[in-house]
C-alpha cells in the first residue's frame, strides 16, 4: 500500500515537473508567499500589511522568474530525449 502511494505522488510530481509550468509556478508562488509573510513578520516586527506588501511583491518576481526558467528547462530536456530517441 506504502509503494503505491508513493508511486502515485512520484507520478504526479512527474507529470507537474515536465509539462505544467504554470500550475508549478503558481503553486510555488502561493507557498513562497506563506514563507515571506511569515519571514517578514517574525524577523523584522513588520504590521500585517507591510509584510503582505513585501510578501507579495517579491515572490510574484521570483514565480515570473520560476516559469521562465522552467519552460527553458523543460524545453531543453524534452529536445535532448527527442534527439537521443532518434539517434538510437
Amino acid at each position: 500500500m506504502f509503494n503505491e502511494f508513493t508511486n502515485g505522488i512520484f507520478k504526479v510530481l512527474k507529470k507537474l515537473s515536465v509539462g505544467n509550468s504554470l500550475l508549478l509556478a503558481i503553486i510555488y508562488t502561493a507557498g513562497h508567499f506563506i514563507i515571506a509573510i511569515s519571514t517578514v513578520r517574525l524577523i523584522t516586527g513588520a504590521n500585517w500589511f507591510d509584510a503582505g506588501l513585501t510578501a507579495t511583491i517579491e515572490p510574484i518576481l521570483n514565480g515570473v522568474w520560476f516559469y521562465i526558467l522552467h519552460k527553458y528547462l523543460a524545453k531543453k530536456i524534452t529536445k535532448r530525449l527527442y534527439d537521443n530517441k532518434t539517434k538510437h
